[in-house]
């Protein structure tokens, strides 16, 4: 899946961008990902509110292999094949992912938890200054 794939499938969402990232790639609008492409395949990201409608339709989860061989499951579940054919059901997901990503980012904000790379990290009052 190109890039022109992915903002044909998401146009209805504003301008997107990709980035690369561990062989695949990161579908991202302004600071937020929202969907990743991994093996040829759109996944979307989900939580407690929209989690079921994924698993109504049959999708399942990304997941991958740590090296100890642990299998990881992630918040992002594949996205139905009919919406690959269908602009507004693409739509529609697509909305629903993003939100899913802004809870998510919201959540982690709220919790002292910083989603920008370049920020150090808060000392707490019982460690040394160094």
């Amino acid at each position: 899946m190109d890039a022109e794939d992915l903002r044909d499938i998401f146009r209805s969402l504003g301008p997107i961008h990709i980035r690369r990232m561990f062989g695949g790639q990161g579908v991202y609008q302004g600071e937020i990902m929202f969907a990743l492409v991994a093996s040829d395949e759109l996944y979307l990201k989900v939580d407690d509110e929209s989690v079921g409608l994924f698993r109504d339709q049959g999708s399942r989860p990304f997941s991958f292999q740590t090296r100890d061989g642990r299998t990881t499951l992630t918040s992002y579940w594949l996205m139905p094949e009919s919406a690959l054919d269908d602009p507004d059901e693409a739509a529609g997901l697509g909305k629903m992912a993003l939100a899913a990503a802004q809870r998510a980012k919201a959540a982690q904000v709220r919790k002292g938890r910083s989603t920008d790379p370049g920020r150090r990290p808060r000392k707490r009052p019982s460690e040394p200054a160094t």
